[in-house]
């Protein structure tokens, strides 16, 4: 999985993982909490507060030209 292709940016610093290309697998509303799946195939659960859109997916692209 290249990491151009990952929707999200991890920002916590947990298990060494800030800053690294990120995917969200799956998401809950009780406990604002979701699974993600980083570039190496590994997963882990974590706050949503942890994640960011990450400024070079194509579709953060999309989405910044429709908000005008």
């Amino acid at each position: 999985m290249p990491a151009q292709t990952l929707q999200y940016i991890y920002r916590w610093d947990r298990q060494g993982r800030r800053g690294q290309p990120c995917d969200v697998l799956i998401r809950t509303k009780a406990m604002n909490s979701c699974l993600v799946k980083f570039a190496d195939g590994y997963t882990m659960v974590t706050s949503r507060n942890a994640i960011m859109k990450n400024p070079q997916h194509p579709s953060f692209r999309i989405q910044l030209r429709n908000s005008k």
